[in-house]
């Protein structure tokens, strides 16, 4: 199995040349003194070494010892204990924390780039630090002061972890059925009861303790989604001098036996009374979660990138090695007894699709991290409400597109191994495995293309996509935009993605079977399109720098073309789909099915 290296040279070509991080940086007051280009080359290189040296090693051993469950108890595979150590003494869970509570306070722009790289090292280990990320967002956001000092320093600082209470058996997407249940004891706490399926870390071994954020009703809650608080359920209770105090009455029922992220425990949790605080206001604890969830939405997103990443690598090594056949135009190696399979267009094919799709997404989810910044940090109100409106309309489709993208690739990697790319010893198999279920948890695709199309798009009368299409617009008419090989193509797209949306506008007036219909496929053409703006913006920088290394710019604008040339038309069949309209979905009845 080839090893993984952090693509250094391709993320600083995003960060820094692209989308011009450093200069940004120089002008929020909260981070002008905290990153610059140099901070956060170090940074990066740092985490090349971590993922690549430490956690990359353990993933096929993790992967084939799994989390083990024995009376309660998880065992993490052999090695995890240890590289966790090492791994939270750098401080990488924190990485984007607030400063006030432990926490490095480096920009979300610097952060998914990290995130690529743990997730293409080790998924299954990611998780257990993705998780705590997540959930001291929402406790920052909504908590209350006392519970802040109390839990942020050390899940910041990684000595306890924090996992995502949602579902029950009967509560997946919807919810509002949920039954877990909140009783005030009187002295501010909660007692806490039910039980919840598919928490990732539930339980393990790797931390001191547990925090678990838990969704329950009070007993007076309105029925449905409107009725639902989030508490704050420690694994052991915590003393006043923040100690760790008697054992809380949560405990693990099993763990989930999956198709991948085998080393990652997917537990069944039961609350029993368990003593909960109350983060946010009551039955408002939905709102107070979703800043959890969209943190993970795009974490799990940059979970496609980074299994892809780690799936190109291998697929071009062994392109460049495996010798099978002749070259179309003639014998590229005549003094052996075959030429490399890189050689062969098909072969190109998947390899250009993969390195597109995955640069592509790289540049996207930096994108999606600047609005974040800047909706955080920036001092414009303006600046800071248009952001919030791009990250609500771009969270879905980085969530849907990465990972539908993600596992696209990474079956392109599979088959450029051929029989290779179907057994154990090669990698390949396990990445298909593990990028599988980042298109289900934290919101399936489906849920988020309907969320894009029916909240984010029609829900608004399309003001978020005006938004984004000026953004398009002012790159093309940008100097940088006007001198780019790719303009007419990409605007061409933009005008294709705005003439499908008024048209459903219209269509989901008088269909309400139309939006489900063409949520996914609306979702796609979307992607599509925003990808073509990030290929356009990266040709943009490596035309004007070609003469600085004709090798890493040339092939910056090779890609490019091929993206537009190959990968972009296939919005034309998405939107005849989508024109298609919900009737062939309804053709059968239940029964002829």
């Amino acid at each position: 199995m080839a090893a993984f290296n952090a693509p250094l040279r391709d993320m600083r070509f995003v960060l820094h040349e692209v989308f011009q991080a450093p200069e940004l940086w120089a002008r929020l007051p909260a981070l002008a003194d905290t990153v610059d280009a140099d901070t956060a080359d170090a940074i990066l290189e740092e985490a090349a070494k971590i993922t690549g040296q430490l956690l990359a090693p353990l993933n096929r051993s993790g992967d084939e010892e799994g989390a083990r469950f024995d009376n309660g108890q998880v065992a993490t595979p052999a090695g995890f204990g240890a590289a966790y150590a090492t791994y939270i003494e750098g401080g990488w869970v924190g990485l984007a924390g607030n400063p006030a509570y432990g926490g490095l306070g480096m920009p979300k722009m610097l952060a998914v780039q990290f995130e690529e790289m743990l997730y293409a090292a080790n998924s299954s280990f990611s998780l257990y630090s993705a998780l705590t990320a997540g959930a001291c967002l929402a406790i920052d956001a909504h908590a209350s002061e006392e519970l802040k000092q109390t839990y942020l320093p050390r899940l910041y600082c990684g000595e306890w972890a924090g996992t995502m209470c949602l579902t029950e058996a009967q509560a997946g997407s919807d919810l509002g059925l949920l039954r877990t249940r909140a009783e005030p004891q009187g002295d501010g706490s909660y007692a806490i009861s039910g039980s919840k399926i598919f928490i990732t870390g539930g339980e393990q071994d790797l931390t001191a303790n547990i925090v678990h954020l838990v969704l329950a009703r009070l007993p007076d809650a309105p029925a449905g989604s409107r009725g639902i608080s989030l508490f704050l359920v420690p694994k052991f209770l915590v003393e006043a001098d923040g100690s760790l105090g008697a054992r809380n009455p949560v405990n693990c029922g099993s763990i989930e036996h999956k198709m991948g992220i085998k080393a990652s425990a997917t537990c069944v949790m039961n609350f029993d009374g368990a003593t909960g605080y109350l983060v946010g206001e009551a039955n408002k604890g939905l709102a107070a979660m979703f800043t959890m969830m969209n943190y993970e939405r795009l974490s799990i997103g940059i979970q496609g990138i980074g299994c892809a990443e780690a799936s190109y690598q291998s697929a071009v090594e062994y392109a460049r090695e495996r010798l099978q056949g002749r070259a179309p135009g003639g014998a590229q190696q005549p003094d052996k007894s075959a030429d490399p399979i890189i050689a062969h267009p098909d072969v190109r094919r998947m390899l250009l699709t993969m390195k597109a799709l995955t640069e592509g997404g790289r540049a996207f989810a930096t994108w999606v991290g600047q609005q974040l910044d800047l909706a955080k940090f920036s001092d414009n109100a303006d600046e800071r409400s248009n952001a919030d409106a791009l990250i609500a309309l771009l969270t879905p489709v980085a969530k849907a597109f990465f990972t539908d993208t993600g596992l696209e690739s990474c079956i392109h990697g599979q088959q450029v191994f051929g029989g290779h790319g179907y057994i154990r010893e090669w990698g390949q198999e396990q990445l298909v495995r593990d990028v599988r279920i980042a298109q289900i948890y934290e919101g399936t695709n489906g849920i988020q293309a309907l969320d894009l199309l029916g909240r984010k798009v029609l829900g608004n009368d399309r003001a978020s996509l005006r938004l984004f299409a000026a953004e398009v617009r002012a790159f093309v008419d940008s100097p940088a935009g006007v001198a780019q090989p790719f303009a007419s193509e990409l605007l061409g797209a933009l005008e294709r993605l705005e003439s499908v949306s008024a048209w459903l506008a219209g269509e989901a007036a008088r269909d309400p079977a139309q939006i489900g219909a063409a949520a996914v496929d609306y979702l796609h053409l979307f992607g599509y399109v925003a990808y073509a703006f990030m290929w356009a913006r990266m040709a943009a920088v490596a035309q004007a720098n070609r003469a600085a290394d004709e090798t890493f710019y040339a092939a910056k604008l090779a890609t490019a073309q091929f993206y537009f040339r190959k990968l972009l038309p296939r919005i034309h069949s998405l939107e005849a789909g989508i024109r298609a309209g919900s009737e062939p979905l309804y053709g059968l009845t239940a029964e002829q099915f």
